[in-house]
């Protein structure tokens, strides 16, 4: 493995930390956010400023109009966008939107890219990925998958309840998630204006940072034509892999440029802040905690290039990618959780953005699959092996 960067790589790399350093973060305390997110204005405004210097969508191929990177490109890239709590909106590179397009771009029909995937890749619309369930229905398990999709002459006929399910409101399209009647899982396109489908309401969560929050969706007698199958009948859950195995990967990179940000206020706060007479981070309570926060960074920057590494080598990943994906989860989230505890009483209150990256990075120990749920997986494939 050669981790060296090369002279273009680092003179993109020093394009998106300068964007973000001086085009985004002064938004971050934009009154258009509430606790479902940036609201839809604030979200094009700063992707215009992204597609003015052009960094809009860089993960997409270039025939779409993006960069074309490769994964370990994207880690570079990610990582300096994730320093911004807005970075990743601002460049189109957020969830779900990224693993939609990655998806679609690999399966979608060119009648499908058209009038779903440009628009995407341009910034001009968003998406949402429909497929976690309410009990009895599927969560970390995706067999439970309750979501009905029924053959009516060239139609589906696609009735279900999903929910958690991020980007929902305001999004203009949905990749939905269901079972056909021989059991076997299919995704399939809609337009979400449609009134057979509703979203119910938006559900309270600790994060903030997605556009839209996360929502709950019904579908009733959703009449979806055969051309709007993503794909082909029956291969579902194969799909989802090709889109979760890099998914949870670029979560890591976003979140890490988070868990960086707010490392580095952190160590500020202990080189100026003085306790007891001395330097805080003199203190052997506070320098450990940032020695910690420096091997759990380093840590995670190595699970992500090494998966990353192998997914541009072509190798499927998924094992890489649930052990990436864990790692750098609960290690991401150690070095934010030090953080606040570093910072005391302006750790938990809004003086500094540590406390939201706080917030919003919690859940990254559930979505994607919970940690114990890859621990698991993996358990398998070790004991088989």
């Amino acid at each position: 493995m050669d981790f060296s960067l090369s002279p273009q790589l680092l003179e993109l790399q020093a394009k998106v930390r300068a964007f973000i350093r001086e085009e985004v973060l002064p938004y971050e305390n934009d009154p258009r956010q509430d606790a479902h997110g940036p609201h839809e204005d604030l979200r094009a405004e700063l992707i215009e400023k992204a597609r003015t210097v052009g960094l809009l969508t860089p993960h997409a191929s270039k025939e779409m109009g993006g960069l074309g990177l490769t994964h370990v490109e994207k880690a570079i890239v990610f990582v300096e966008a994730g320093y911004s709590t807005l970075g990743p909106i601002a460049m189109n590179i957020h969830a779900p939107d990224e693993g939609n397009i990655h998806l679609m771009e690999v399966v979608a029909n060119e009648s499908q890219k058209k009038r779903w995937l440009k628009p995407l890749v341009n910034g001009d619309i968003r998406s949402c990925f429909a497929m976690t369930e309410p009990a009895p229905g599927a969560g970390a398990d995706p067999s439970m998958l309750a979501t009905s999709a029924v053959k009516d002459g060239d139609d589906f006929i696609i009735n279900g309840t999903k929910w958690f399910i991020t980007g929902a409101t305001g999004a203009s399209f949905a990749i939905i998630m269901a079972k056909l009647e021989d059991g076997s899982a299919t995704m399939f396109l809609s337009d979400m204006d449609k009134p057979e489908i509703k979203v119910v309401r938006q559900m309270d969560a600790l994060d903030s940072c997605f556009t839209g929050g996360h929502g709950v969706i019904e579908f009733k007698n959703l009449r979806v034509p055969s051309k709007d199958v993503l794909g082909q009948l029956g291969k579902g859950f194969r799909y989802a892999q090709i889109r979760l195995a890099p998914a949870r990967l670029t979560h890591c990179m976003r979140w890490l440029g988070q868990a960086q940000r707010a490392h580095d206020i952190a160590v500020e706060y202990a080189r100026t802040r003085r306790a007891f007479g001395v330097q805080l981070g003199a203190h052997e309570g506070v320098g450990f905690m940032l020695a910690d926060n420096d091997m759990d960074l380093h840590t995670a920057k190595f699970h992500i290039w090494h998966t990353a590494w192998l997914l541009d080598k072509g190798e499927r990943g998924n094992f890489e990618s649930s052990r990436a994906k864990t790692v750098c989860a609960e290690a991401e989230c150690r070095v934010v959780d030090r953080c606040v505890q570093i910072l005391g009483g302006q750790g938990v209150t809004a003086e500094t953005i540590v406390m939201k990256i706080f917030k919003d990075i919690r859940g990254f120990r559930i979505y994607d699959g919970p940690s114990e749920v890859h621990r698991w997986s993996m358990a398998k494939k070790i004991i088989a092996n």
